[in-house]
C-alpha cells in the first residue's frame, strides 16, 4: 500500500550536552537503510537526524568537571525540552506507520525517549530499533538492556520511558532485514521467518534465528543515493555531511573493549575497489572532494589496501581522504601508496602508553611499535591524530603515568582522549561484571565515554582515578589547543 510510511531516526545525543553541539553528518546507517527501502519496497520514507544542527562546536566535554554531562542528564529527563518537542512535531507531521530508531548503548536512553514519544502520538505506530546495542545483546534485548526493568528514568511529573514502547529489535546488518519486515507488515504476515529479530507476540517475546551478514556489499545501493529525496532538512546540510564512506565491514582484530563483531560478524567483507571508486565519483560529481573512510581499520590487508589506493589514484583525481588504520598495517610502502592516492590524515588508536595494558586489551602491538608507526605517517607528510583511553580494568597508577608520558611526547595534530567504558556485548563488559563492577541496574546512559561516573579500575578508587585522569585530560586539552594554534598560524602565514 502506497500509504505506508517509515520514518528512520538518529536519536539526539550530542545536542543533549549543549545547544551548539550536534552530529553534522548524515549517519551511514540511515543512508544505507533508506536506500535499501527505496530500492526494495513501495513505501514512503523519511530519514531524520534528530542530533543535527547546521554547524556544531567541536565536541569537547570535560569528563570530570561534569557540567556538560549534568546538562545531558537534565535534558534527557526533561520531556518538555524543545529537543523532544521537535521530535514530537516531526513524528506527528509525517504520521508514519513505522518508526525505526538507530541505537548505540550510549544513546539507548535517548532511543527509549523517542520510542515513548512515538507511542504517545499513536500507539499503533510500529517501533523498530536496530544498531549496535540490540546487536550486542540480541535475544535478551528486552530484559537485559542494562536498565533494570527496562525503565531508564522518571521525571517529576511521573513520566517514564521503557522497553515496553518498542515492538521489535533488529540485530546485525539491517538492509535486507528492514525490507523483509516492511513487506511482512504490509502483507499482515508474521515476521517469524525473518532472521535476526526479537519481536512481541501478544505478551510473549519471540526471537528468530540470528541474521546473516550481507554477502555482496557491492549490491547495496549507495547510502547517499536518495538523500536529496528522503532526508529531512537536506537543503541545510553542508556537503561535508555526506562525505563518509565504508569500504569494508568487519575487523580481524580482537580488542577487548570493541563490539564491532556484534554488528558485522567475525569475518571481514570487502567492497570491490571498482565499487568504492564509483561511489567516490558520485560524491565528487556533487562537489565533495574530501572524504573519510569510516572502516574499523582502513584496508584490513595489505593487498586490498594497495589495490584500493591504486584504484582511487587512477580514477578519482583531486580526491583527498582520511581514515583510521591499525599499527600493523603501517609501513613505508603502504603509507607512500596511501599518500599518492590522496590520503592527507590518518588516525591511529594507541589507547595506552603501557605495554602490559596493551597486551591485556589485545591491541596487537607494543608502544614502541605504535610510536614508530606514528613517525612513519608524519615522515610522509600526512597529518596524524591519535586515540588514547584511560581507565581499563587492569589500570594502575604506573600504567596511567606511562599513558600520560606518551601523550606528552607524541607528535601529532590532535589527540582524542576518552574514559574506558564497558559496553554491553563486549568481553570488557563481561570482565567488569564478573568482577562485580557492573550492578544489575546498570544504566548505559550513565556510562558513556563522557561520563564522570566511569571508573572500572580494579586497582584504583574512584576518587584516585578521577584525579589522575583529570590531569591527563588537562594535558590533552592544553596540547590540542597549542597544536590548533600552530596550525592556524601556519595557515595564516601561507595565505
Amino acid at each position: 500500500m502506497k500509504n505506508h510510511k517509515i520514518l528512520l531516526i538518529e536519536p539526539p545525543f550530542y545536542r543533549l550536552f549543549k545547544e551548539t553541539y550536534g552530529l553534522v553528518r548524515y549517519p551511514l546507517s540511515l543512508g544505507y537503510l533508506a536506500s535499501s527501502v527505496k530500492a526494495g519496497v513501495d513505501w514512503d520514507i523519511m530519514t531524520y537526524n534528530a542530533d543535527f544542527i547546521p554547524a556544531s562546536d567541536p565536541f569537547e566535554v570535560t569528563y570530570f568537571k561534569g557540567a556538560g554531562f549534568a546538562r545531558y542528564r537534565r535534558t534527557l529527563c526533561d520531556i518538555s525540552h524543545r529537543i523532544w518537542q521537535g521530535i514530537r512535531d516531526v513524528i506527528s507531521g509525517y504520521a508514519p506507520t513505522v518508526v525505526g530508531i538507530s541505537a548505540k548503548s550510549s544513546t539507548f536512553a535517548s532511543v527509549l525517549r523517542v520510542a515513548g514519544i512515538a507511542k504517545t502520538i499513536n500507539p499503533e505506530i510500529v517501533v523498530i530499533v536496530g544498531g549496535s546495542h540490540p546487536s550486542a545483546v540480541f535475544s535478551k534485548t528486552f530484559d537485559t538492556t542494562g536498565i533494570k526493568g527496562g525503565q531508564v528514568n522518571r521525571t517529576e511529573a511521573g513520566d517514564e520511558v521503557s522497553c515496553r514502547d518498542i515492538d521489535m529489535f533488529v540485530a546485525g546488518e539491517g538492509e535486507e532485514t528492514i525490507v523483509a519486515l516492511l513487506d511482512a507488515l504490509e502483507r499482515h504476515k508474521s515476521p517469524d521467518r525473518i532472521r535476526g529479530i526479537v519481536y512481541r507476540k501478544g505478551e510473549d517475546l519471540m526471537a528468530t534465528l540470528p541474521g546473516r551478514p550481507v554477502k555482496n556489499l557491492d549490491a547495496l545501493p549507495f547510502p547517499y543515493q536518495y538523500a536529496p529525496y528522503v532526508l529531512k532538512d537536506y537543503e541545510i546540510y553542508p556537503l561535508s555531511a555526506f562525505s563518509n564512506v565504508f569500504a569494508t565491514r568487519g575487523c580481524p582484530y580482537r580488542c577487548l573493549f570493541c563490539g564491532s563483531r556484534n554488528v558485522w560478524g567475525r569475518g571481514v567483507r570487502f567492497r570491490s575497489p571498482r565499487n568504492v571508486v564509483e561511489e567516490i565519483l558520485n560524491l565528487q560529481s556533487i562537489g565533495i572532494n574530501d572524504i573519510h573512510f569510516g572502516d574499523d581499520t582502513f584496508g584490513v590487508t595489505t593487498p586490498y589496501l594497495q589495490a584500493l589506493c591504486q584504484a582511487i589514484k587512477s580514477s578519482c583525481p583531486g580526491i583527498s581522504w582520511s581514515c583510521e588504520i591499525h599499527v600493523r598495517l603501517v609501513n613505508d610502502k603502504n603509507i607512500s601508496i596511501m599518500k599518492e592516492a590522496g590520503c592527507f590524515m590518518i588516525q591511529v588508536g594507541i589507547e595506552s602508553g603501557n605495554n602490559e595494558i596493551l597486551k591485556e586489551v589485545r591491541k596487537g602491538f607494543t608502544i614502541d611499535e605504535a610510536l614508530a608507526a606514528c613517525n612513519i605517517i608524519r615522515n610522509h607528510g600526512i597529518n596524524l591524530q591519535t586515540f588514547f583511553m584511560a581507565g581499563f580494568p587492569q589500570e594502575t597508577e604506573a600504567s596511567l603515568k606511562d599513558t600520560a608520558k606518551v601523550i606528552e611526547e607524541v607528535e601529532c595534530e590532535k589527540i582524542m582522549y576518552s574514559i574506558f567504558t564497558p559496553y554491553p556485548g563486549t568481553e570488557a563488559f563481561e570482565l567488569c561484571r564478573g568482577k562485580g563492577m557492573i550492578a544489575p541496574d546498570y544504566d548505559p546512559s550513565l556510562y558513556c565515554h563522557q561520563s564522570p561516573e566511569n571508573c572500572f579500575c580494579v586497582n584504583l578508587s574512584h576518587e584516585r582515578f578521577r584525579k589522575l585522569s583529570s590531569r591527563i585530560e588537562e594535558t590533552v586539552v592544553q596540547k590540542n589547543r597549542a597544536m590548533r594554534s600552530r596550525m592556524e598560524q601556519s595557515e595564516r602565514t601561507h595565505t
